[in-house]
């Protein structure tokens, strides 16, 4: 009997929010998944991490928001290794989780500019693209960037969209307004508690 799918969910978290969780949520449930690796970036080439937020508070808050729910876990294999391209993690888990196909979940902004990624066609070798459409992102455009990676490539979740964003959280916490139902409240006491984004 085939084992069932890894999910693998990058990104900076920071922080991370319940549009992650939702998102993670979704693609579990309908794609079937083991469980869902939370990933937090350790150089993300495509931007900064912003704020000077350190890799351990990111891992922290990743931790923090995840707990209790056994779907999900977090790795910390990006940030021990070194990484900084989605190529070098999936050759990696390709590596430790032998018989298992990977499901790399994205936003649509991200398969967007997929084709600017380092190594797009080997990432496609190695895991399975699993989509969240961002609200305000074009179902054509969706349409026409899945279909350039060829059948099977690529997969769109039918997710609720939440129009969250850590950018828009991190500007929040310096205005000194509310985070409770935008991210778990173990995170919000956590950047509380750290001052950070002040």
């Amino acid at each position: 009997m085939p084992l069932a799918p890894i999910g693998v969910l990058g990104g900076s978290f920071n922080p991370p929010h319940l549009g992650h969780l939702v998102i993670a949520s979704e693609a579990h449930f309908q794609l079937g998944l083991e469980q869902v690796l939370f990933m937090p970036a350790n150089a993300p080439p495509h931007k900064q991490v912003a704020d000077g937020v350190s890799v351990a508070a990111r891992l922290a808050m990743a931790h923090l928001a995840v707990a209790g729910d056994d779907r999900f876990a977090v790795s910390s294999l990006e940030i021990d290794e070194g990484f900084s391209y989605t190529v070098e993690v999936l050759r990696a888990l390709h590596a430790s989780q032998p018989g298992h196909e990977l499901v790399f979940i994205v936003g649509s902004d991200s398969l967007l500019q997929f084709d600017s990624w380092h190594r797009p066609a080997e990432i496609l070798t190695l895991c399975r693209l699993a989509v969240a459409p961002r609200p305000g992102d074009s179902p054509r455009l969706i349409a026409e960037a899945v279909a350039r990676w060829g059948e099977g490539a690529v997969v769109v979740l039918d997710s609720t969209q939440l129009a969250i964003s850590s950018s828009v959280l991190r500007e929040r916490v310096r205005r000194q307004q509310p985070l409770r139902y935008l991210v778990p409240t173990t995170v919000e006491a956590y950047i509380r508690k750290e001052r950070l984004y002040t």
